[in-house]
């Protein structure tokens, strides 16, 4: 069961990471003209986007790490 967390943990560690390099490049890549109707830019729209999908994936390997600790201190 363990191997089974841990390698969850290391994909959502994974997703961590993609979400936080999309949010750099559309950091980079941000155009001031590109606005919609409301005056918010699609640069800025993907950045909250995958700001919250990191905040999520992150969410998600401290619960599996917490998780992954409670099975091993219950092994011991």
């Amino acid at each position: 069961m363990s191997y089974v967390l841990i390698l969850l943990i290391l994909l959502a560690a994974g997703a961590v990471v993609y979400a936080l390099v999309r949010g750099l490049i559309a950091f980079v890549n941000m155009e001031p003209e590109d606005v919609d109707a409301e005056g918010v830019t699609a640069s800025h729209k993907k950045q909250n986007e995958m700001m919250f999908a990191r905040v999520k994936y992150q969410a998600l390997a401290v619960i599996l790490v917490a998780l992954l600790l409670l099975l091993a201190g219950g092994q011991s």
